[in-house]
């Protein structure tokens, strides 16, 4: 399977080395939107959408005048997915599959660009979208990003183990080399999407974490802006810190057969886009792996 790492939307907010960790703090720092576009033997799946193409016209109206003020998105009509897919030479109706990590808006802004597409999401997302429990949720998914009616395919959070996560499970006419992992906390349905590339595993961990130190196993760490950020979004806030735990000890277990990454972090996004242009594979130089060395079981 043939991956392609897409940034489908530039964010410069203030604060610098609070947000991105690097020097400088009179800068606007720098976070991403990392999509993947997977090339299998039954077309092309998108996991992740980014802002999509209203926000490169409209950011206020597509995206919400505080996410502008918070984030300042960059109006790019060539950072979106349709648009980097084109570029790539694809035809754009090939992508028959759309797989979410979750529904705020700078992950499923996107999907109005392919309306043909089955898009696969967690119930408890879907669910958290369609009848929120408080302010908050209410608050948080763009209500005008869902209006052209998406072609919805949902799943209940059970399956079997993978690299000790449980209830991780395959998506209805997928291949099985692509699956969704449970890492609620960011919201309530929060999933994880894996993708085993014949050279080892990606991981997206969506927004599980925002920055690369949090999953460092010797030493976590994350600017204090971006902390902030992170908690104040949260859902579930346990379930949240147990997912940095969860996803250091499988960086620190399993580092040489899974490729963790996060949405936003330019660092990894740079990172594994140049390695897949170079052809390398995820991981750390492990290119197959002995499932009996393993905690992984195929579901």
């Amino acid at each position: 399977m043939r991956v392609h790492h897409l940034n489908c939307g530039t964010m410069r907010p203030l604060g610098g080395k609070l947000i991105d960790g690097r020097p400088g703090l009179l800068r606007r720092a720098t976070m991403v939107c990392h999509c993947l576009l997977l090339e299998t033997d039954t077309g092309l799946v998108l996991v992740e959408t980014g802002m999509g193409t209203p926000a490169a016209v409209d950011r206020n109206a597509w995206l919400g005048a505080g996410f502008v003020r918070q984030s300042n998105p960059v109006e790019d009509p060539a950072q979106t997915a349709i648009a980097q897919i084109r570029a790539l030479g694809f035809d754009p109706a090939d992508v028959r599959d759309i797989v979410l990590t979750h529904l705020d808006l700078d992950h499923a802004g996107g999907l109005i660009d392919f309306p043909w597409a089955r898009v696969h999401v967690y119930a408890e997302e879907l669910r958290a979208f369609q009848e929120p429990r408080d302010a908050a949720e209410r608050g948080r998914y763009r209500t005008i990003q869902f209006a052209h009616g998406p072609q919805w395919t949902s799943y209940a959070d059970t399956g079997e183990a993978w690299f000790g996560f449980g209830a991780v499970r395959q998506l209805d006419g997928l291949p099985p080399e692509i699956l969704l992992v449970p890492l609620s906390g960011h919201t309530r349905g929060h999933a994880g999407v894996a993708v085993d590339t014949g050279d080892g595993w990606l991981l997206n961990a969506g927004d599980s974490y925002f920055f690369h130190g949090q999953v460092d196993p010797e030493a976590p760490h994350c600017p204090p802006g971006l902390k902030w950020f992170e908690g104040h979004m949260e859902t579930v806030k346990g379930a949240r810190l147990d997912n940095h735990r969860r996803l250091r000890q499988l960086v620190q277990e399993h580092g040489g057969e899974v490729t963790v990454f996060a949405a936003h972090d330019e660092t990894e996004f740079l990172r594994l886009s140049l390695r897949a242009k170079r052809g390398f594979a995820p991981g750390r130089g492990l290119r197959h792996p002995d499932p009996r060395k393993t905690s992984r079981s195929r579901v």
